[in-house]
């Protein structure tokens, strides 16, 4: 592995585990259990959710996986060969302990000149829209899989191990009361740094619903109050229903299949979350709020920002009379891929609410994270460090 010439320390704003068969289980209340199981079909284990085989993650035990970083000349070079996924992924691996163990990931960030780094579920992205219809079975199975990640992931009682490992547990929303308990208990009773909330309308009991209507104030507020970072990471935000209707099939969400329709609307999720925070006035009511999206890139940026400068000259009274424009670009911090215009976004949202991220070690990031700082060499020092680290760094406090 080369090393890179470092003028600062890097806070790696994505970086993920790999959770075991029992992560969602471990902590489940009997009276729902079954609703996660693990199946074999054809030689091969599944994971079935309320009885339904879901194809969302091809492999849920994460014992074999795509290398780091397989897919770096796909995402910056196109295919112009039309490989498929499989090529495109290359050799998989067996999963080795840095993906399911801290201390031996602090041993490989240390390789990988990674200082600190926020550490997010991977197999978690499946459960609130496959559950969407049993509110209370959400909150059970993310409040499960938040226990398991504290116990082995965390240190102490703490989602902090060792001050570099960041830990992030989920909250789903759909009771207010039960999302602000876990709230106070991830971040007041363990030290949790940053939250993860799913970029997605929250289910209920009455059907879907944006975050940021005035039914869900009474956890922002909180948020405010612990001052705690947000992070809205790509998941599956139920869109393929939408895409479903086009194609006419029903098929599930499957990001490692090609589907083109899908991907020229693969933006609109987080596009529609990060209008809603305006639209719907949350950042109005509580401007202090820190959101970093994650995992989302920045292309739809720009084209969002000029369809609500818009909107916003036509009819100022829907944002409360504040521009939606400015209100997003105090309280949003956005996390770039690799290979786009750093520099850019940079010029759009200033250094400051740039976050740098590698993705580490899912095949769609970087194999070798600090090689990210090539992408940026060309900014003044200052704002390389920024991105680099010090932005998150700030907003955690640490």
């Amino acid at each position: 592995m080369s090393k890179v010439e470092l003028p600062y320390q890097l806070f790696d704003a994505d970086n993920h585990l790999y959770e075991t068969k029992e992560a969602l289980t471990r902590h489940l209340p009997e009276q729902y259990e079954g609703a996660i199981q693990y199946v074999e079909i054809n030689g091969r284990t599944k994971i079935a959710v309320l009885g339904q085989i879901s194809e969302y993650i091809p492999n849920p035990t994460f014992e074999v996986v795509a290398r780091p970083g397989a897919m770096e000349q796909y995402f910056k070079h196109g295919n112009p060969e039309g490989k498929s996924r499989r090529e495109i992924f290359g050799k998989s691996m067996k999963a080795i302990d840095a993906f399911r163990n801290p201390e031996a990931r602090l041993k490989v960030m240390d390789d990988l000149q990674l200082q600190r780094a926020l550490m997010f579920p991977t197999l978690a992205s499946l459960v609130e829209e496959r559950m969407r219809h049993h509110p209370e079975l959400i909150h059970a199975v993310i409040e499960s899989l938040n226990r398991w990640m504290l116990e082995d992931w965390g240190q102490d009682g703490n989602f902090v191990h060792s001050g570099r490992i960041f830990t992030v547990p989920v909250i789903t929303l759909p009771i207010v009361e039960r999302a602000i308990a876990e709230l106070n208990w991830a971040v007041v009773e363990h030290g949790a740094k940053a939250i993860l909330v799913r970029p997605a309308p929250v289910p209920g009991f009455k059907g879907m619903r944006s975050f940021a209507l005035p039914e869900f104030d009474p956890f922002w507020k909180r948020v405010v109050e612990l001052d705690v970072l947000v992070t809205m990471h790509s998941s599956d935000s139920g869109y393929s229903r939408f895409d479903a209707e086009w194609e006419g099939s029903g098929l599930e969400m499957l990001p490692f299949q090609t589907n083109t329709f899908a991907m020229t609307n693969q933006w609109r999720p987080v596009t529609d979350a990060v209008a809603s925070w305006v639209c719907h006035g949350a950042l109005n009511r509580f401007p202090d709020l820190k959101i970093a999206v994650i995992e989302n890139g920045s292309a739809w940026l720009e084209p969002l920002l000029q369809q609500l400068s818009d909107v916003y000259k036509k009819a100022p009274e829907g944002f409360g009379f504040r521009n939606p424009v400015e209100a997003i670009k105090q309280s949003l911090y956005v996390s770039p891929f690799w290979e786009e215009d750093l520099e850019r976004l940079s010029e759009v949202m200033g250094a400051d609410h740039v976050l740098f991220g590698s993705d580490w070690p899912h095949p769609e990031g970087l194999a070798e994270p600090a090689r990210y700082i090539h992408e940026i060499k060309d900014m003044p020092l200052d704002n390389q460090a920024k991105i680099m680290g010090g932005n998150l760094a700030r907003l955690l406090g640490v």
